[in-house]
C-alpha cells in the first residue's frame, strides 16, 4: 500500500513539473491559438 501512494505522489510531481516547463516555455499560446481556430471552424466563421 506505501509502495503505490509512492508512485501517485511521484507521478503527480511529474505532471506539476511538466505543466510548469510548459507554461514557462510559452506553450500555452500556441494551444489557446489552436482552440480558437477550430471554435471560429466549427461555427462557421474562419
Amino acid at each position: 500500500m506505501k509502495n503505490n501512494t509512492k508512485t501517485k505522489i511521484l507521478l503527480g510531481a511529474i505532471g506539476v513539473s511538466f505543466i510548469a516547463i510548459g507554461l514557462y516555455q510559452g506553450g500555452y499560446n500556441d494551444i489557446l491559438q489552436k482552440a480558437i481556430r477550430i471554435c471560429l471552424e466549427c461555427i462557421g466563421i474562419g
